[in-house]
């Protein structure tokens, strides 16, 4: 008998041993094959999310999920909900944030290069902007951001910047004196307004609503699209059609983020942005067209100031920053 259990304890353990063994069973031929999970892409932008921007961006996600075949999706923050357009753009350089869309203004703390959009009345006509930017500068220019760690796909339109104020109508030069005027962190457009005799205050446009609705400031300069979107005129009664600056706005992505994708996602990124770039130009120029009497219907009384006025009034502005620019980039944008 102990014969007998000690054969059927080994005879067990053999089992065993050899159970340990076997290979897990093949999958079914039909089994459906496990999806590569997609990459999200978090774009920032400071704007409502009625803009332009997010119309743009909205456009852009729909675009390269198709192009990416669906391994690259865009997740949108508006409103400055991820912080303002300086953190965004040390976000994407950090590689904390995968991309942003922002006014070039605060990218002159980046590159220097930039500050040229800024110079008053440098820009009157769209068309050469758009083939500037679109060409060897704005290529040059974007370029100059990758020692920090960002990769500038391209310019996308925001518009020529209006001056709004809630004291009184502007018509010359003069008239500005002596307001307080919100601007962006930008050397270039503190300088101008400083020349015309304003005070300037840089804030964050996160801030910008509520300081014009509690009088902090008296005014603010931005295009009528921003204008209108932000809902400006609930605060502000008179707005000057000025254009004294142009306001292009830049699609940066992290470098770190965009050098791990594959060649076939960079160039479905890159597709996705040059589309989505050549609609939201048009859609902003279309939204542009009525704009002025929308405004005027909100109640905000219109004047249009002479800018031959404006644009004598500050030339010193060019030659205090020509240096820090370059004068081949100035006259890139200067050539008709």
């Amino acid at each position: 008998m102990k014969k007998f259990l000690s054969f059927l304890l080994i005879a067990m353990l053999v089992l065993t041993l050899a159970g340990c063994g076997q290979k897990a069973p093949a999958p079914a031929a039909n089994a459906p094959k496990e999806e590569p999970k997609a990459q999200t892409i978090r774009i920032a932008h400071t704007l409502a999310p009625e803009s332009h921007y997010h119309k743009g961006l909205e456009k852009f996600a729909s675009i390269l999920e198709q192009k990416s075949g669906g391994k690259l999706k865009a997740q949108i923050f508006h409103s400055a909900q991820l912080g303002s357009e300086r953190d965004a753009i040390e976000g994407v350089s950090m590689g904390t944030l995968e991309a942003t869309l922002v006014s070039t203004a605060p990218l002159a703390n980046f590159s220097k290069k930039f500050m040229v959009f800024d110079l008053p009345f440098i820009i009157q006509d769209r068309a050469v902007a758009f083939a500037a930017m679109d060409g060897e500068m704005g290529k040059g220019m974007l370029a100059s951001l990758e020692a920090k760690g960002i990769k500038g796909l391209g310019f996308w339109e925001n518009g020529f910047r209006m001056l709004t104020n809630s004291k009184k109508a502007i018509n010359t030069p003069a008239d500005i004196a002596g307001l307080k005027i919100r601007l962006m962190e930008n050397p270039v457009h503190v300088e101008t307004f400083k020349v015309l005799g304003a005070q300037p205050v840089p804030m964050p446009f996160g801030e910008l609503f509520t300081s014009l609705q509690q009088k902090t400031v008296d005014g603010q300069e931005n295009p009528l699209v921003i204008i209108y979107t932000s809902k400006f005129y609930e605060v502000q009664k008179h707005l000057a059609l000025t254009g004294h600056f142009y306001a292009p706005a830049a699609f940066l992505v992290s470098k770190s983020f965009y050098d791990k994708l594959s060649p076939e996602l960079q160039k479905a990124l890159s597709e996705a942005e040059q589309e989505a770039r050549k609609w939201e130009r048009e859609y902003c120029i279309n939204l542009e067209k009525d704009l002025v009497a929308k405004l005027k219907e909100k109640g905000m009384e219109v004047t249009t100031p002479d800018k031959k006025a404006l644009q004598e009034a500050t030339k010193s502005v060019y030659e205090k920053f020509k240096a820090e620019i370059g004068e081949d980039v100035i006259n890139a944008l200067l050539k008709k």
